[in-house]
């Protein structure tokens, strides 16, 4: 078995110089979207188990910020937000939801109906679209001459629905559309813009299970889950190869990675690099629910995540290659905090870092596990390193780019952070809010300090906890009834932000039950 190991290499990729080809006077923007990853999830937010050593000597070099926000704690309207501005009262997406939605009682073990649906009819596979022609942060960048491309998972729609990539403003994908085919790395196919391509991987439902009588510690009989081709690599091979064509213009690449949303898979050589530095695992998943069987999840897990890091390291070298190094921004977040489920090991690697992990407290919550993200920003020579405590969301990201850009953005909920990268004067957010239809319903906003939430809409409450996250971050101790008056701008500031759905998907409305009312 080939050796694995953290490449000296890569990370030396950082310190070496590039050729004098003549950057563009703007610059370029290198946006990588991690999925699930958790606050806690990297060195430089204080991981140590998983080794990032290339992510933690960007953000040595550039900004870290502490206090940023996914616009949601779930993927598709976390991804909708970025891509248009808007805060998750505002937004056309704002749960997941599936194009067509699944049969009613439909069980991971009769998934085949609904995967062989989509490989008949295009029309079954993605989630729900955007309207045709919404403006985006990808077609303000074209319209301001940037190339535009984004590599990994879309999540916003499917093929025919007016709501893929190149519909809304990317000169190129390559990628999963749907995001529940993205949770297997060794898929049969990808889009390649409005094409599939082939991965020479063999078709593979989720929800598969061991083969009758195979041994759940022997590592061989997960063999079939693990196929030749990682959609990482896949991936990433196109991402140098879209860069290097690019490399003359100024561009804006979205590197949407499905690391480390469940099903947990890496190369085995990565993967038994993590068991012989963490130990052998004792309990294998061998019933994923929706997802595969896995022997080393934790390892799994932390693989993922680090075959990532490396290819960050190569492609950095290659933008120091290109001259384009010190004219590139990058930013490295995630969409939404850590998952709960039987892949996903949040509270062994404490990915939650100093906010609670667990069920209710990650994926799908609007409790800080869920909605505070890491977020690194470099940009060699133009930002002074240190760590920031702006207070912002993705929302941000349009009139971000927009400033960088030159360009005119359409309509948002954001503020610009540039001055933060330049040390100039930052405007602040009157407040932040969110809201999520999911479950039984919740909605949060954020003022100064104080954090005020108000989870079970949907069964009636208007109770809200408040917190103060400067002394409670972890969220344990409500301060409601000492401050009623925060607690009624709170309430001011959500029914300023909460409006009916763009969209008119009745799965996305949530009737909020105001306690003036």
């Amino acid at each position: 078995m080939k050796e694995f190991s953290i490449s000296a290499a890569c990370l030396a990729a950082l310190s070496l110089t590039g050729c004098s080809q003549k950057a563009p006077e703007r610059p370029n923007i290198i946006f990588l979207l991690f999925d699930d990853l958790g606050y806690g999830d990297l060195g430089c937010y204080g991981q140590e188990l998983i080794e990032t050593p290339i992510i933690d000597a960007l953000a040595a070099q550039g900004i870290v910020f502490t206090d940023m926000y996914s616009a949601c704690p779930l993927s598709a309207p976390s991804r909708c937000s970025i891509m248009t501005g808007m805060h998750s009262g505002h937004s056309q997406i704002r749960s997941n939801d599936e194009r067509v939605p699944r049969p009613e009682g439909l069980q991971p073990n009769n998934s085949d109906w609904y995967f062989e649906r989509m490989k008949e009819d295009p029309s079954f596979e993605g989630q729900w679209p955007m309207a045709p022609g919404t403006p985006t942060i990808a077609k303000m960048m074209q319209d301001a001459g940037y190339r535009t491309a984004m590599i990994g998972k879309w999540g916003l729609g499917g093929p025919g629905s007016g709501s893929t990539p190149n519909d809304m403003g990317f000169d190129y994908f390559y990628g999963f559309y749907c995001q529940m085919l993205a949770h297997s790395y060794y898929p049969d196919y990808l889009w390649e813009n409005d094409a599939k391509v082939l991965t020479g991987n063999e078709f593979m439902p989720l929800g598969r299970r061991l083969d009758p009588g195979a041994d759940p510690y022997d590592i061989r009989s997960y063999d079939k889950f693990n196929q030749q081709h990682y959609s990482c690599d896949l991936m990433y091979e196109r991402l140098e190869n879209w860069v290097t064509e690019n490399a003359g213009s100024p561009f804006m690449l979205m590197w949407t990675t499905t690391v480390p949303h469940s099903t947990v898979q890496a190369p085995e050589e990565e993967v038994m690099y993590y068991v012989r530095k963490l130990g052998e695992e004792k309990t294998p998943i061998t019933d994923g629910g929706w997802y595969y069987p896995v022997l080393y999840p934790h390892s799994a897990y932390a693989a993922m995540i680090t075959h990532i890091d490396a290819q960050m390291g190569r492609l950095t070298a290659l933008l120091k290659d290109l001259g384009i190094y010190d004219n590139t921004l990058i930013i490295i977040t995630s969409d939404n905090g850590p998952a709960c489920n039987s892949n996903s090991p949040m509270e062994y690697f404490h990915s939650g870092g100093p906010f609670k992990c667990g069920k209710g407290w990650g994926k799908r919550s609007l409790h800080e596990g869920g909605i505070r993200m890491p977020f690194v920003v470099s940009w060699p020579g133009h930002v002074k390193p240190g760590r920031c405590g702006y207070v912002g969301q993705f929302t941000d990201l349009m009139p971000t780019f927009a400033e960088l850009a030159g360009a005119e953005a359409p309509a948002n909920d954001g503020i610009s952070f540039v001055p933060s990268l330049k040390g100039g004067r930052q405007p602040e957010h009157g407040f932040l809010y969110w809201e999520f239809p999911g479950g039984q319903g919740a909605v949060a906003v954020r003022i100064g300090q104080w954090k005020g939430l108000v989870q079970s809409i949907k069964d009636g409450n208007a109770d809200m906890a408040l917190y103060d996250l400067v002394a409670d971050p972890g969220e344990s101790e409500d301060q409601s009834a000492n401050h009623p008056e925060i607690v009624a701008r709170m309430w001011e500031a959500i029914e300023a932000s909460h409006a009916s759905v763009p969209s008119h998907n009745p799965n996305f409305e949530m009737n909020i039950n105001y306690p003036h009312k």
